[in-house]
This record gives C-alpha cells, structure tokens and sequence, in this order.
C-alpha cells in the first residue's frame, strides 16, 4: 500500500492545470458522444503510446515482433522526431506509454528520450523483457526519470518461462530487475515503480504463487497478473488457462471458443488516446498491431489536424454503428481482461 501511494503521490506530482482542462473537454465529449449516438471529440488525447522500435530479442508466439511477421516498416524512433511529439502534446498528457510492439531498449536513444520526457512532467512508462537491463542500463533508468517500467516475467522456472518467451533467458531477466532495485537505492530513487507482469497462460498457472515470493525476495514493488489475449482460439490454444478466471475465452455450446466480453457500440480507447508508430503512423489502440488503419502521418500533418480529420471521425462513427465491422475490434478482449495486482 506505501509504494502504490508513493507512486500516485509521483503520478500527481505531473498534473497541470491545462492536462486537467483537457481531460475535462476528452471525458465530456465522450460521453456526449454515447448520449447522442454522434461522434464529438474534444480536446487531445490524455495518453499516448509511442513505438521506440519494431525490434526484438525474443520469439513470444502471439507476437508479430516475435514472429518475425509485420507487414508494415520495422525501425527505430528517431530523438528528433520524437521531441517535435513531445513539444505538441505534452503540456496536456497525463502518460506516455513507451511501447508498443519491439524491446524498447534496442534503441539506443530510448533513454535519452524517457529523460526529455520526464523533463516535461509527464508521467513515463515502459515495459520490457528485461534482457537489458545490465547493471549501466540500470542505473541509466534510474537517471532517466522513468516513472514505472513493468517487466514480464512469465514463469518462476525457466522450462515455463520459455515455453511463452521463446528464446529468453529467465536469470538474466531476474538480475536485471536485481540491478533496477540495488540502483534505485543507491541513488535513492522513488522511482520508477517497478512491476513484475506475470501473463497467465495454461503453462505457466500453477506458478501464480510463486510469483509472488519470487518480487518479494527481490524487492520488486508490485506484481500484476494479465490474461492472455490469442489470436487463434476457436478451437482451443495450448496457451488458453484452464483457470477460468484468468482467460478471456469461453467454450461456446458448439464446443467452440468465444471471447467473453460482449462487443459495445463504443470505445473509450478512440477518445482518450492513441498509438503513434515509430515512423509517425497514428494508428486508432494497440490492437492495430502492423497498423492497417492508419488515421494519419506525423510527418505530413500535426498532431492536432489527424486527431479531428476525416478518417478520424469516421472511424470513430464505424465504431458507434458497427463494432463488428472492424477486424481488430472483433478480436478485442479489452472488456475482459483481468487484473490483479500485489
């Protein structure tokens, strides 16, 4: 309870005025939005999701970084290009979210642009496989300003962990959050707030106990269990939890697979924020993963002029008539994931 207070007392730190007039103008038009079935937005986003790279270390099987299977560019975000963003929104953003698909550390200006983001108090997050996390890149995330960094942690052994994180290394992953501890009290840090993310899968369920004494020997501060979303489930997936709790998918009366969640005519995602790909795609959410709709280019137009442009507004108009209709909203399990954290 003392570090998530701690984390919310940093979080609250960062907040302007001008972010809380613009949260305001975003939750309004929202829900003015569901009251009269017309797509009204105001303000710009209150968080964004920015791509430092497409790269990856790993080969996760339900990733298209880690399947080597985009159909769109693969690079590195550029620091220029990435402060021109910053300089935009920043004044109104409660997070920025520095991932999207790839290891962010294979940047290798992905901490140098944390720390200009820190400087213009926004609240900055990452999450990594935690490969890189040797004892100087440790102590640079300290430095960075970095408010919370989540490291997946899919197995306590390394015949489990594996079984998802394909090609990973388990101890290597545990001295990196080792070294992110011993350099945060070194240096006397509050942050960042650091997170184990253990994804529960049929693998790895039965470990879900020993995650727990695993952060606590540590001195991890939280640790967060995430459902898994799978790409094919129809018909049953070795990675579907036999825990129901911890799934998104039922077993239909057919015998077939469904996602839990009912599809609604509405997305708070489409009003409160977005993705920008490392090569300045504003893409709609995280489920636009090799980012076929592309709502605007970063490198023609502001930020602003795509938010409240033509292929905005009709997507977002789509979604109020018509959730089904979008492929990468069918296949959403964002109303049924399940989080529990310690």
């Amino acid at each position: 309870m003392k570090l998530f207070i701690q984390d919310t007392i940093h979080f609250l730190s960062k907040v302007r005025p001008a972010k809380v007039v613009n949260a305001i103008q975003v939750v309004s038009s929202y829900y003015l939005t569901r009251w009269t079935g017309k797509a009204i937005q105001w303000g710009t986003p209150i968080t964004i999701s920015i791509e430092p790279t497409t790269a990856c270390n790993l080969r996760c099987p339900e990733c298209p970084s880690g399947l080597r299977a985009f159909s769109r560019p693969t690079g590195n975000l550029k620091e220029d290009f990435f402060r021109k963003i910053i300089d935009e929104l920043g004044n109104r953003l409660f997070y920025l979210i520095f991932y999207f698909q790839g290891e962010p550390y294979i940047n290798p200006k992905f901490l140098e642009m944390v720390k200009y983001a820190s400087s213009k108090g926004i609240y900055t997050i990452t999450s990594t496989n935690g490969h890189f996390l040797n004892d100087e890149k440790s102590r640079q995330t300290i430095e960075s300003g970095l408010s919370r960094i989540i490291i997946s942690v899919d197995g306590t052994a390394q015949e489990t962990y594996e079984s998802y994180r394909r090609e990973g290394n388990l101890e290597s992953v545990l001295e990196g959050a080792r070294n992110l501890v011993k350099w945060k009290k070194k240096l006397k840090s509050k942050t960042p707030h650091i997170i184990f993310q253990f994804l529960v899968v049929k693998p790895n369920e039965h470990q879900i106990p020993e995650i727990y004494r695993l952060a606590e020997e540590i001195g991890i501060d939280e640790v967060k269990l995430k459902t898994a979303q799978v790409y094919d489930y129809e018909n049953g997936n070795e990675l579907i939890p036999t825990i129901d709790r911890y799934s998104r998918y039922r077993k239909g009366s057919d015998g077939k697979y469904i996602i839990k969640n009912q599809l609604l005519n509405h997305c708070w995602k489409l009003w409160h924020s977005c993705v920008i790909t490392w090569d300045g795609m504003v893409v709609p959410c995280c489920f636009d993963k090799d980012a076929k709709y592309k709502l605007g280019d970063l490198k023609k137009d502001a930020f602003r002029q795509i938010w409240h442009n033509k292929n905005y507004r009709q997507f977002r108009e789509k979604i109020l008539t018509g959730r089904d209709q979008i492929d990468i909203c069918r296949n959403c399990t964002e109303g049924c994931k399940v989080w529990e954290s310690i």
